[in-house]
């Protein structure tokens, strides 16, 4: 076989991929022809057009390479001069959590108290008695003067239904009185460790607003989700990602949602791949299995664990080492999981022991410092291995901490699209100099850092589209930063589409099968209605995604 692929000497490369024992000049099922492909592979950066044989790609060339490889059988797609990437890979989401979001009510775009009040009112209407209200994603920062919301707005529209509504970051609900007596939150209760329950400063009766793990009590109190309810969700979540050009995934919340993921590839229904990550407080649960990191096949892998170390910017409860300019009370909070001071060290040390990767949250830059000190210290303690510790967010950085991510070989799982929202008002919250280090693109990447991107979709949409706007223009939703908000920080356009879909495929153990189009790797792919390369970059988020392939099935196309 090897001297007569010589002796056809085509100047393409063909498949030789040991995992699919097929005659390597077999004819394609796909191929697509007329493209501006980007192939985020260094061997063969672009070319005009590729074919797909069953869930691989077969080959990368000229138009009239590829179409000589068309059989009759062969589905023949004319991109047109429109652009190919690699399918994209979102590095953090909360998969089920969006699934049901995208049913539940919308709050993200309240921009005022009235409005998040009238929504409540009209969503309400057709909720039955009794049942709980959900979800909501809403922003206080969008409205004047940035109040934070009371039970009082919506009380009057809620005496049938318990509800408890989460800020956008997840780090931050309200709740009306309803749910409130239900948990027998009052002026007396206490505030549990890692969260917070904000008061009336008169009466010093609860507001509604409970910050982490003060929620926590309600969060027990609400009727666990059934399968069918579940399986409902996950099916509108992976045909939403079919449609927005992502065609990989990593669940940071999926726990016991695996066996609903392996019923949906079973029965055909999965259109997204899936690392499906568990909380690291129940690192035992792997342990047992004798799971290492990223077990599994291409569809469905596991063994990676999520922690948090601090909460978020926009409910203050992220940890720095100053206190914050606009509540120069607290300096933040360390995360439930956190507490006692050791355990998380002792869960972290235990589980890269074994083999499986840990993930953990940080925002503040105390937060981010603390957990490279933690991942330093197990890596010494447990010796070298191709571990890939990861920080999710990675948000707020001392100057002298960015190079440490490379050093240390930590990825960075950064969101870009929260630089172009909390942008608008993060100044307020921690100052300029410190804003500076904030969502550090460019410093990560020049000092050797492997960025992965996502979205951390429901805080922010899972549209890829948004988030590469925001690293290559650093432009806030305010408009105010035209040129861009700290614009040293910005990244090209290939810089974040690599960080996008091979970052994100190495931050998963998967670069070898992804990330890339080149012969032998999956054949995940997405066609733009416009070549962002051509465009002007406040124009990305216009971009619409015309077709999905994933697995050499096209599983989304525009009509």
């Amino acid at each position: 076989m090897k001297a007569r692929l010589a002796a056809l000497a085509l100047p393409l490369t063909m498949l030789t991929a040991p995992v699919q024992a097929q005659n390597p000049m077999s004819t394609p099922d796909l191929v697509i022809l007329n493209a501006a492909v980007h192939t985020m592979d260094a061997a063969r950066p672009t070319a005009d057009a590729v074919a797909i044989r069953g869930s691989r790609i077969a080959a990368l060339g000229t138009t009239d390479e590829i179409r000589a490889l068309a059989g009759p059988r062969t589905r023949v797609i004319d991109a047109g001069g429109k652009l190919v990437l690699p399918g994209f890979n979102d590095s953090h989401t909360h998969f089920l959590m969006g699934g049901f979001s995208l049913a539940s009510i919308d709050l993200r775009e309240a921009a005022s108290p009235e409005e998040l009040t009238r929504r409540v009112r009209e969503y309400v209407r057709n909720v039955p008695k009794g049942q709980w209200i959900l979800g909501g994603n809403w922003d206080h920062e969008k409205w004047p003067g940035a109040p934070l919301p009371t039970r009082q707005m919506i009380d009057a529209a809620t005496p049938d239904h318990p509800v408890l509504l989460r800020r956008l970051d997840g780090h931050m609900a309200l709740a009306n009185s309803v749910a409130l007596q239900r948990a027998g939150i009052t002026r007396e209760t206490p505030d549990p460790p890692g969260g917070l329950i904000v008061r009336d400063p008169g009466s010093g009766e609860p507001t509604g607003i409970l910050k982490d793990s003060a929620a926590d009590g309600l969060e027990r109190l609400v009727p666990e989700k059934t399968f069918a309810e579940k399986h409902a969700a996950a099916r509108a979540a992976t045909e939403f990602a079919a449609r927005m050009g992502v065609t990989s995934l990593a669940d940071l919340s999926a726990d016991a949602d695996v066996g609903l993921y392996q019923y949906m590839r079973e029965r055909g229904e999965l259109k997204t791949r899936i690392y499906a990550v568990r909380s690291i407080v129940s690192w035992e649960v792997l342990a047992q299995t004798g799971v290492r990191a990223a077990f599994g096949n291409d569809w469905l892998r596991i063994g990676g664990l999520k922690g948090f170390a601090d909460g978020s910017l926009g409910s203050t409860t992220a940890l720095f080492f100053e206190l914050y300019r606009d509540a120069p009370d607290t300096r933040g909070l360390f995360f439930e999981q956190m507490l006692p001071e050791g355990i998380m060290l002792q869960r972290v040390a235990a589980a890269d022991k074994l083999g499986l990767q840990v993930m953990i949250h940080a925002i503040g830059d105390r937060a981010n410092a603390c957990i490279l000190d933690l991942y330093r210290e197990v890596a010494e303690q447990n010796g070298p291995r191709d571990r890939r510790f990861r920080i999710e967010h990675a948000q707020h950085l001392r100057a002298a901490d960015i190079p440490r991510f490379g050093r240390q070989k930590v990825i960075a799982s950064m969101q870009p699209y929260h630089a172009a929202d909390d942008g608008r008002w993060c100044e307020k919250r921690i100052g300029t100099e410190r804003s500076r280090g904030t969502y550090a693109f460019r410093a990560l990447l020049d000092s050797g850092a492997v960025l992965a991107f996502g979205t951390d979709w429901t805080v922010a949409p899972l549209n890829p589209m948004l988030g590469l706007k925001a690293a290559v223009t650093r432009q806030t939703l305010d408009g105010k930063h035209p040129d861009g908000w700290f614009p040293d920080q910005k990244i090209t356009l290939d810089e974040a589409i690599r960080a996008y879909t091979v970052g994100s495929a190495y931050a998963e153990f998967a670069e070898h099968a992804k990330g890339a189009l080149s012969p032998g790797k999956l054949a995940d792919l997405v066609m733009l209605d416009r070549d962002l390369y051509r465009i002007n970059p406040a124009d990305i988020d216009q971009a619409r995604v015309l077709l999905t392939v994933v697995d050499g099935r096209v599983v989304w196309e525009a009509k």
